[in-house]
């Protein structure tokens, strides 16, 4: 081997070397510039098919009225302009919303709600105890209660009504007797009925 051929050689060796050392430390360390980082891209729906629009696209419509109308594409405004209906066709979020199509992907999307255990507090006219011991009662006890209730308050409009009628035959008797000692021709007082028949 000659010395050129040997310095080549080595030359060779020693860049592969020297380029596998610089290929593993690029690979392990990161710049500090470079931060793990997921960019959010804020995305808007289709007014007509409900898909997603990305920033950059998408067709915007501007109605005589200020409204605002976003479009995936030229096929979507061409049927929101001809007053097609999206719940008709099947490929728009309306119809499969209505269909029940993406139910597995919606059950994973919710969230259990956590339920709040409801306490008792006094309310006005109600102490905690009455409360409690109203919720410990029997059943039949609580019946017994309510009917005798009613039974208190038939009792009382029917005391009520009975007062009414005696107050009113009362006025009647009244009446009948001061009908009686008016004299034939005397015309009974009382508010005048109906217009006089003259000019306005």
């Amino acid at each position: 081997m000659t010395i050129i051929r040997r310095i080549e050689w080595e030359l060779e060796h020693y860049i592969a070397r020297g380029f596998r050392v610089w290929e593993q430390r690029r690979r392990t360390t990161r710049r500090p510039h470079q931060r793990l980082t997921t960019m959010v891209l804020k995305t808007e729906l289709c007014r007509f098919s409900g898909a997603k629009i990305y920033p950059g696209k998408g067709i915007r419509f501007i109605r005589s009225d200020s409204q605002v109308f976003l479009f995936a594409n030229s096929k979507c405004k061409r049927y929101f302009h001809n007053r097609l209906r999206p719940a008709k066709l099947t490929w728009t979020a309306v119809y499969r919303k209505q269909h029940k199509k993406d139910i597995a992907a919606e059950a994973v999307k919710k969230r259990r709600r956590t339920t709040k255990k409801p306490y008792s507090r006094s309310i006005v006219g109600a102490t905690l105890e009455v409360i409690q011991k109203r919720r410990t009662d029997k059943p039949e006890v609580r019946d017994a209660a309510r009917e005798a209730a009613l039974r208190e308050i038939k009792e009382r409009i029917k005391k009520t009504k009975d007062e009414k009628k005696a107050k009113k035959a009362e006025l009647m008797s009244k009446q009948k007797t001061s009908k009686g000692n008016v004299p034939k021709g005397a015309v009974p007082k009382g508010p005048k009925i109906g217009g006089g028949g003259g000019k306005r």
